[in-house]
């Protein structure tokens, strides 16, 4: 039985294809972090600056892209650093972290979009009452029970693996993940595996929630042409956002439990990260599209920009 504390350290194996092209992987990978962080902000301060956008569902929006920059922070920081690494290791208390990062990246997301669906909800079945509940203070409560059901979720999770002893060190991914760190425990796992249990209860839970929130919205927005016109303004982002995210965090939960070790590492990097890349880049660029008032505020902020440039 190996210690789990001071300098044990892990090998991450699935950097081991990278070895001959770090630094083009490299350079391809800090453009897409560096845009990722540039069209987040960019949602975040365009939204912060308009008090014509302080409205609910833009605050969520903004919530959602500042998530995006912790999932997106939590993966390519330390990826660019193992990619100028002549040896892919990373420390027991370092993969912790990372660990601790993404989890609540992921419960953070999935929970924004179930508060962003019951949003969503109220806007087109009850619009006449929209205001009256979804107030600031209202608003504000949601924010918060985000974030701290989020912060419990992760702190319980990162307790019960911090628990295990190690017997092995040697992870099949490019980052650190908490299913193949407990794979690696020297014991039975089986706390573990309750809780993994209970999360998908709850995160079910959320997500039959959204669907009905959903039946009930393209119900309503069926029943006149203005309806369907503002679920396609407002609602369809929202909806290609949480297929993204559910497509993506799929693959990696599938891959890292039933996956075949005789996958090309390259493809099981993909699958593994995809939900840390893809949907943070891709939100920011949903809602600044198809959100009107948000993509004709960029737009004036630019022609300014350019009159300034002219």
């Amino acid at each position: 039985m190996e210690n789990t504390t001071g300098q044990f350290m892990f090998v991450l194996n699935g950097l081991n294809e990278t070895a001959t092209n770090k630094h083009i992987y490299f350079a391809f990978v800090l453009i897409a972090y560096l845009f990722t962080v540039f069209v987040n902000s960019s949602l975040i301060i365009t939204i912060f600056l308009d008090k014509m956008l302080h409205e609910p569902m833009y605050i969520f929006v903004s919530n959602l892209c500042i998530n995006g920059i912790l999932g997106a922070n939590s993966f390519y920081l330390r990826f660019l650093v193992d990619l100028l690494s002549e040896v892919n290791l990373i420390s027991y208390c370092e993969c912790l972290i990372q660990i601790c990062f993404i989890f609540y990246y992921v419960f953070c997301e999935y929970t924004s979009l179930a508060v962003m669906a019951y949003d969503r909800f109220i806007a087109v079945c009850k619009p006449l009452e929209y205001h009256s509940i979804m107030t600031p203070q209202r608003v504000l409560h949601l924010l918060l029970f985000t974030w701290l059901f989020s912060f419990t979720e992760t702190t319980v999770g990162a307790l019960l693996t911090s628990r295990l002893p190690m017997c092995g060190r040697h992870l099949k991914k490019i980052y650190c993940s908490n299913w193949p760190l407990v794979k690696l425990s020297c014991v039975e796992t089986i706390g573990n595996n309750i809780y993994g249990y209970v999360l998908m209860f709850i995160h079910v839970s959320e997500a039959l929630l959204i669907i009905i929130s959903y039946v009930h919205i393209i119900r309503t927005s069926l029943q006149s042409k203005s309806g369907w016109a503002k679920f396609m303004q407002t609602c369809l982002p929202h909806l290609i956002t949480l297929i993204n995210f559910n497509v993506a965090l799929l693959f990696d939960v599938l891959d890292a439990r039933y996956g075949s070790t005789q996958k090309l590492q390259t493809i099981r990097n993909f699958l593994a990260v995809e939900f840390l890349i893809i949907p943070p880049l891709l939100n920011p660029l949903i809602y600044g599209i198809t959100l009107t008032k948000i993509r004709s505020r960029i737009l004036k902020i630019c022609g300014h920009r350019i009159k300034a440039i002219g």
